[in-house]
């Protein structure tokens, strides 16, 4: 599938560019989980780190600031006992989300506060420790208002549980499929994707070392009670290249069809980059609400990308967008907003911009949609 997805689009941009239950959540030796995670032969000429020349990354801004101190939960210790009395023995009623990983239920504290549990699955158990002791490793060291907050964890026997903080308007997909009753609008699904930018910007720039997410899709992102976004879902993250000739590291393919960097998907070769192309093709899902791949459309349609981009030249830009978009949106904007996302999702990492970049991009579309806004009133 994958290969056929990238067979589609790849032409059409050339024609534009004691017992573990009392053991603390987050023990003193919790650092031997990351000490394979960096095992990964590299290669690569050229820096990987950030945008050079005029856009040399600054020390942290406020727009890119970690969440204050007054809005974050503290770690949470909870024993299996707890967690399986808390959740009615996994009970489904309190069942909130499934993924590759596991299943998600919610918990509620003694205080009130609600936490999400995800528990891995029993058949992949085995295969899946390596994408558990990662993504606890990973998240133990980031902090940011866009990236979900690690409360804890539990490995104990056949049991290997994350816990996290509850975000409670469920995926971004969810969303766009009407299942939460709500209809985003635009200026709604263009903070979302700014959210999401920033939480990459800060994974790739601004962490103790580059962090590739490699999983940016929909359904990872999850929306709080105010429609913000937060990235989700760690377990195919790795830490990027670190050294300041290598841009590049080699490792398994690792992903979610149609969301797949194409240079990574042939070379195996992972980079910054890989996680821009993600994020392009979210830019269409979020506004069309189209997922990459819709198997039940006709030929024309089946692939969004080559769709979305043949009505882009075509100039029928207002085709793309959700059709439960009811609202009139300036196609000056529509243009700027499709171009970028065309951008990040070029075949060639050389023609995809940087995160930062993005973000930059994208507050000066958010800009122009505000003016067009006030002229329309």
């Amino acid at each position: 599938m994958c290969y056929i997805f990238f067979s589609f689009i790849c032409p059409c941009f050339y024609s534009k560019k004691k017992d573990i239950s009392e053991v603390a959540v987050f023990p003193r030796d919790a650092n031997k989980l990351t000490s394979n995670s960096g095992n990964s032969s590299h290669s690569g000429s050229s820096s990987g780190r950030g945008p050079s020349g005029s856009l040399r990354v600054p020390p942290s801004p406020s727009r890119f600031a970690l969440s204050s101190q007054s809005s974050k939960m503290e770690p949470v210790t909870l024993s299996l006992r707890q967690i399986t009395k808390m959740t009615h023995n996994f009970s489904s009623s309190f069942k909130i989300g499934e993924g590759y990983f596991g299943t998600v239920f919610k918990g509620e504290l003694a205080d009130g506060r609600f936490i999400a549990i995800k528990r891995a699955k029993k058949q992949h158990f085995a295969s899946l420790w390596a994408e558990f002791r990662n993504e606890v490793a990973l998240l133990r060291k980031i902090e940011h208002k866009n990236l979900v907050h690690l409360l804890g964890y539990v490995d104990q026997g056949n049991e290997r549980i994350i816990i996290s903080e509850y975000v409670p308007n469920g995926s971004l997909r969810e969303n766009l499929d009407g299942l939460r009753g709500k209809t985003l609008d635009f200026a709604q699904r263009l903070e979302i994707a700014i959210d999401v930018a920033h939480g990459l910007t800060y994974l790739h720039l601004y962490a103790e070392k580059p962090i590739i997410h490699r999983d940016v899709k929909s359904s990872n992102i999850l929306l709080t009670e105010s429609f913000r976004a937060k990235v989700a879902d760690f377990g195919f993250a790795r830490t990027g290249p670190t050294e300041p000739d290598q841009s590049q590291i080699e490792t398994d393919v690792k992903g979610t069809a149609g969301y797949l960097d194409p240079e990574y998907l042939k070379s195996n070769q992972l980079t910054l980059k890989s996680d821009v192309f993600s994020f392009g093709i979210l830019l269409l899902e979020i506004l069309s609400a189209r997922r990459p791949v819709e198997v039940n459309r006709g030929f024309n349609e089946r692939i969004t990308i080559r769709w979305a981009f043949d009505n882009y030249n075509k100039g029928q830009v207002t085709e793309i967008k959700d059709p439960m978009l009811q609202e009139d949106i300036d196609e000056g904007v529509l243009n700027k907003y499709l171009c970028l996302a065309f951008q990040c999702s070029a075949p060639t990492r050389a023609d995809r911009p940087v995160m930062k970049e993005v973000v930059e991009q994208l507050w000066k579309i958010r800009k122009e949609y505000s003016r067009s806004r006030r002229r329309a009133l």
